[in-house]
């Protein structure tokens, strides 16, 4: 099962060159269920990349544990970053295929293609394409290897609103069609009541969590930007702890 836990008892840095060590995690505990997408929220430079690669295996300097799958092993992790990260001398489809460690299997690259609306420039250069489609190159590449969990760090930052909608409106329906356990940092409340099942807020650092709720939006729902308004009034009415971290 592909399920996260993550108990972590303190995570520090040490602040410049020889300067005093800081807590930037501390006492931080909860789960991610098999297949579910939760997203975590909390003002910048609270953490939540730290997190993320923490999870992702990129930086094991803390006291704690994570476990994935009932085991604190290596797992197969689908990470998209901030910044597409895209070879350039590589054509789309060729960006694609360096994820696979033998033969790409053509019939899934096909079918993703298509399902981020890419088919038509799978053999241009990312020079050639929008930010937009850049992002969802990455997007198709991290979810090409049908990884155990999937990270993804504001994938959609920079966009205008009309772009970043319609690639989370890809997103989620690949999303659905192809279910992963998702951990997906945003600073974007409508995007993440949009997406997720779960919202966590953190605090500034030593990171904490301040509320983890459930979003109460029925998934057909999620594309109705006015129950989405209409509960992200909810939460800051409700939650009022929560102002101050976005």
């Amino acid at each position: 099962m592909n399920e996260i836990g993550i108990s972590i008892q303190d995570k520090t840095y040490r602040d410049g060159h020889g300067g005093a060590q800081r807590s930037t995690i501390a006492d931080l505990n909860f789960k991610v269920e098999p297949n579910e997408f939760v997203c975590l929220l909390g003002p910048s430079g609270c953490g939540k990349t730290t997190l993320l690669n923490m999870v992702a295996g990129l930086d094991r300097h803390y006291q704690g544990q994570i476990r994935i799958g009932g085991q604190a092993a290596a797992a197969k992790i689908g990470y998209v970053f901030q910044s597409p990260r895209l070879l350039p001398w590589r054509t789309v489809r060729q960006n694609i295929e360096l994820v696979f460690d033998g033969p790409p299997p053509a019939a899934l690259i096909d079918e993703l293609l298509a399902g981020m609306q890419l088919d038509a420039v799978q053999h241009s250069y990312p020079e050639r394409l929008s930010l937009g489609m850049q992002r969802r190159v990455a997007i198709i590449r991290a979810f090409a290897v049908n990884p155990d969990i999937l990270l993804m760090d504001e994938p959609f930052v920079s966009l205008d609103a009309p772009s970043a909608r319609q690639v989370r409106t890809l997103l989620y329906a690949l999303w659905q069609q192809r279910p992963h356990t998702v951990l997906f940092v945003s600073h974007d409340l409508r995007e993440a009541i949009a997406l997720a099942d779960r919202l966590i807020f953190l605090s500034p650092p030593p990171m904490r969590i301040v509320s983890d709720i459930t979003v109460d939006i029925p998934r057909d729902g999620r594309h109705d930007e006015a129950q989405i308004e209409a509960f992200r009034e909810y939460l800051l009415k409700q939650h009022p702890a929560i102002n101050g971290l976005l």
